[in-house]
């Protein structure tokens, strides 16, 4: 069943380099800018990946200039968590941890296991691959979820 979308949702995912920037930028793009979207990760260590970037631009999404952050940095950057509708998390970390820091606020958690492509080896077209499905999985729950693409 198709539901109206949130004022805001926030994916996270463990390192916001891969699954919660492409999530990102994937609602975005469906969406557009009626629903505030960001994303983070427990830990905000890493650059975004490549192989995310390559397969978000093979469908029109812009990740290049995605900037990692961790949970610890969204109030430094201007958000706060608990004004968020939605917390969305891609791991089963980043939903402990998700729980954990919102078990004070009236926020909904949910959890959405997307595959770690990152964890693929072999060479680049195996590679690029194995990111598709996680692409295309993220698609399959956001139209599940919100229906198709909004797209103009």
């Amino acid at each position: 069943m198709v539901e109206a979308l949130p004022q805001s949702v926030l994916f996270c995912c463990d390192h916001n380099s891969v699954r919660s920037p492409m999530a990102e930028g994937i609602m975005k793009k469906f969406y557009g800018t009626g629903t505030y979207v960001q994303s983070v990760g427990v830990k905000g260590d890493l650059e975004i990946d490549g192989f995310a970037i390559a397969v978000c631009q093979e469908i029109g999404v812009e990740l290049s200039r995605h900037r990692s952050r961790g949970f610890e940095e969204l109030e430094e950057w201007g958000d706060a968590l608990s004004s968020f509708d939605l917390i969305i998390a891609l791991t089963p970390t980043s939903r402990e941890t998700a729980c954990q820091l919102t078990r004070v606020f009236h926020l909904d958690v949910e959890y959405w296991p997307i595959y770690d492509p990152s964890i693929e080896g072999g060479g680049r077209e195996a590679r690029l691959e194995a990111y598709r499905a996680a692409r295309d999985e993220i698609i399959a729950r956001l139209t599940e979820r919100w229906g198709p693409a909004q797209e103009s």
